[in-house]
């Protein structure tokens, strides 16, 4: 190396931050604590940081820095930053001198004994939809403002705040809130475990109680707020517009009020079909959700779903408890959902409408090729390799690539504890091992693809090549009911797999599939199948959009003596 090289690192050494940052647990904590402690160190002060690391915005989020804790006692101090956990640089010391706002947080850990396999320490779902910074009883240390550099003095962050429980959110004449005891979700996990769901009435529900009533499912993450884009009263005149980053609209927020209180003007209309939507609260140590499967890891919420609590919904709110008045649809997590849960149970509903579904076809794992490519993170060439993006903005730019995706959710969690996007793909998707945890698709250090793992995946939860294999079974019961919708610029990638699931659909037979597939042209995520309106809008309709191809479909498939007439009062 010539020497102004050598001279070169030896400056960016003597600058290299130089203190310690440790975290101090509280001598109120009554026992030995587990869990994943985070270091937040931001340039910014506002927001706290803890609430600006968001992985789908990576160029926004700041420095982490992450440590797995085992039985640390009470009042000890635990260091952070040096062990190689962070990102985007590996040690805190390598973070440029200057002033920063520092923020740990504690994502505690309880310790699981399911039916079958080792103990496993996972964060236990608090009613929050598994969010490490807002998870009622983790703890968190009051924001710092400190300076960073060589000489300057070690810095304890006392973790003396603790995360308040969720108040619950009131039920209202339209939506109501219900919790099931799964019985076998509690057996699997060696604990009880609830199930929840809003659940949106029809107009006129209490008023004719002789009617019975078709279900929607909306399919989706964790839904906090209650029924998605459902206001009853009308918008709030002095709300203070925002401006959303993602859709460059200014007053965003005003607009998901206008359209929430005009979805609840269409939904109480006059002649307007009456329905019962039911959004599903499934989140779980991994995830916000369970992508509302069975799986190895998880256990089985997918039967727990749809075999205990969509009949307690029905009973409960008088559905008519049949396949051919049953549907489902979502989009994003909760488009791979809808397909899952039409493929997995297909007599128990009559379509799915599939909206930029996460991967349904393992050719293109977003933009990795899981049966070709041997790395996850880079496209090989002669003499030097192509970084794999993760996301694009709406011009096609590269915001995130694989390695940094994969990096930053082995920061927040270790052995797929992160409670994030890549995790719970492997949680769902692959083999639990011998140590209790799942096994991943590929290393989250060398992205080194493991074809074992690959093999399951593809034989239980790739969703084109199930259809494809079980045709023969499937297709009858399928054929018709498979709609599947994606913008061309979709941001997280997810276009190409709707291409190969597309080419696999169209060349099914006796009978044919019947389905249909749509493609918002420079549409990004999660675009619907609405030609008309914006992406920025027609996200906003999802529970009225489907109707006019629902009714159709109830009008052409109801058996004979059906109730088709009861719900259109």
């Amino acid at each position: 190396m010539r020497w102004w090289g050598l001279a070169l690192l030896a400056g960016l050494a003597s600058s290299a931050t130089a203190q310690t940052i440790t975290a101090r647990l509280p001598k109120t904590v009554t026992a030995a604590v587990d869990g994943r402690l985070i270091l937040i160190v931001s340039p910014r002060a506002e927001p706290e940081p803890r609430f600006q690391v968001r992985l789908e915005e990576m160029l926004a989020t700041p420095y982490i820095f992450g440590r797995t804790v085992d039985g640390a006692a009470p009042g000890s101090e635990i260091p952070l930053g040096g062990a190689g956990d962070g990102w985007p640089v590996a040690r805190l010391a390598q973070i440029p001198p200057g002033d920063y706002t520092v923020q740990a947080v504690l994502n505690r850990y309880d310790t699981f004994r399911r039916a079958d396999g080792p103990p496993v320490k996972l964060p236990p779902e608090m009613g929050e939809g598994q969010q490490w910074n807002a998870k009622p009883g983790n703890l968190y240390s009051t924001p710092r403002r400190v300076h960073l550099g060589p000489g300057a003095a070690a810095v304890s962050l006392a973790l003396d705040h603790v995360v308040p429980p969720i108040a619950p959110i009131a039920d209202t004449p339209f939506v109501k809130h219900v919790r099931l005891r799964s019985e076998l979700l509690s057996r699997w996990w060696g604990r009880p475990v609830y199930l929840g769901a809003y659940v949106l009435l029809p107009a006129g529900f209490d008023a004719h109680p002789a009617a019975r009533f078709p279900l929607m499912v909306d399919h989706g993450h964790f839904p906090g707020g209650g029924i998605a884009a459902w206001r009853e009263t009308p918008p709030d005149p002095n709300l203070k517009p925002d401006y959303s980053e993602r859709f460059h609209l200014a007053g965003y927020n005003r607009i998901q009020q206008q359209e929430a209180y005009a979805n609840f003007l269409k939904w109480t209309g006059k002649d307007f079909p009456r329905f019962l939507i039911v959004e599903i609260e499934h989140a779980n140590p991994f995830y916000d959700d369970s992508y509302a499967v069975n799986s190895a890891n998880l256990g089985p919420y997918g039967d727990a779903i749809n075999r205990e609590l969509i009949p307690f919904i029905e009973q409960q709110f008088r559905g008519i408890g049949q396949g051919w008045a049953r549907f489902t649809y979502g989009g994003s997590t909760g488009g791979w959902e809808a397909m899952a849960t039409q493929v997995f149970y297909p007599d128990m509903f009559n379509g799915a409408f599939v909206a930029c579904p996460d991967p349904i076809d393992f050719h293109a794992y977003t933009t990795i090729n899981l049966y070709e490519d041997k790395n996850a993170f880079v496209l090989p060439g002669v003499v030097t390799d192509a970084e794999q993006p993760a996301m694009r903005d709406y011009l096609g730019r590269t915001l995130a690539t694989q390695r940094d995706q994969s990096r930053m959710e082995a920061v927040l969690g270790d052995r797929g504890r992160s409670g994030q996007q890549y995790d719970i793909w492997n949680a769902v998707f692959g083999p639990r091992g011998a140590d209790g945890y799942p096994v991943p698709v590929f290393d989250h250090t060398s992205g080194v693809i493991d074809p074992a793992v690959v093999a399951y995946w593809r034989d239980h939860y790739d969703l084109t090549h199930i259809v494809d294999r079980d045709w023969s079974t499937l297709g009858p019961k399928l054929a018709g009911k498979l709609h599947l919708y994606v913008g061309s610029a979709d941001t997280y990638l997810l276009t190409d797999a709707v291409y190969f699931a597309q080419a696999t659909l169209e060349k099914l037979h006796d009978p044919a599939w019947g389905g249909a597939v749509d493609y918002g042209d420079r549409a990004e995520h999660c675009w619907n199948g609405d030609h008309n309106l914006a992406n920025a809008y027609s996200r906003l309709h999802y529970s009225t959009m489907y109707l006019p191809q629902i009714m159709a479909r109830i009008a052409a498939t109801a058996p004979p003596g059906a109730d088709v007439t009861s719900w259109r009062y």
